[in-house]
């Protein structure tokens, strides 16, 4: 009788292109930390210049001062990526147990990251609306108006986040020690339904908002690229991990597209965040 693939099962697919050469051994342990890397630089990329900028905008009184939510948003998430750079590097050089403690700190800090995001986006959104409520001049009043409507949409991004980025964190250490492949690469790609924050933020990239997240998602896929491509070409296969992200995400990031820009969902993004 035929039998369905576990993918928490410990034996391997099949056999790989690499298998036993050096090469691949050495990508296989450090791949991983390779893409732990590459994700923060991603972050330093669109959040240092932006942070600079805004922080300039504070000095000379264009914009109000971040709330307290936010530099323990910015914390936590930095927290998160060198944790991950941490865990990655202590498999990849062989400190397992070290790796297990450290997991377990990890997997606190992910927790308060989802928690102070879904505080941080309505005081975002409140604050930009204080500003509408202080009456501004009309040319202001049309730009926080905007950026009101923009906050709207981005719940939208939020909230997928809000979802995925715990569920697949969850997925991966619900398989530690049953199947060491599927926890890494959901580890990743959890993180990576976070990095949308940070994509947008790189000015220099071409982008279809404020009309469409359609980029920022490509940008993402682009994101795991090299991991994927470093899986396909290894094990001739994509590995459960991606179908599983894919089977997730897929749906949440329908209804996102479906629904950004729409009215029925600036009443209901109203109502959410309390305005």
């Amino acid at each position: 009788m035929a039998t369905v693939a576990n993918p928490f099962s410990l034996r391997d697919r099949k056999p790989d292109l690499l298998s036993g050469t050096e090469r691949a051994h050495a990508l296989d342990r450090w791949i991983f930390v390779c893409m732990a890397v590459w994700f923060i630089l991603i972050v330093f990329t669109g959040f240092i210049p932006d942070s600079i900028m805004k922080v300039a905008m504070v000095r000379g009184g264009e914009r109000p001062p971040f709330p307290i939510v936010m530099h323990m948003h910015a914390a936590l998430m930095g927290s998160f990526l060198l944790l991950l750079l941490a865990q990655t590097w202590l498999m990849a050089t062989g400190r397992r147990e070290l790796h297990m403690r450290l997991g377990v700190l990890a997997a606190i800090v992910a927790g308060m990251l989802v928690i102070v995001g879904f505080i941080l986006v309505p005081t975002m959104y409140h604050q930009t609306m204080a500003g509408l409520e202080a009456g501004p001049p009309a040319e202001a009043r049309g730009k926080l108006m905007d950026i009101a409507a923009f906050q709207e949409n981005v719940l939208l991004m939020q909230l997928r986040i809000g979802i995925l980025f715990p569920l697949f964190l969850g997925i991966g250490l619900l398989a530690r020690g049953r199947n060491a492949g599927l926890h890494k690469r959901m580890m990743i790609l959890g993180t990576a339904i976070a990095l949308p924050a940070a994509i947008d933020r790189i000015t220099w990239l071409p982008t279809t908002l404020p009309s469409s997240p359609a980029a920022t998602d490509l940008y993402t896929l682009i994101a795991v690229a090299p991991m994927f491509a470093w899986d396909t070409i290894r094990n001739r296969s994509i590995h459960p991990a991606y179908w599983i992200w894919l089977a997730l995400s897929a749906p949440i990031t329908i209804f996102v597209h479906s629904q950004w820009n729409s009215p029925t969902w600036h009443d209901l993004a109203r109502q959410i965040l309390g305005s």
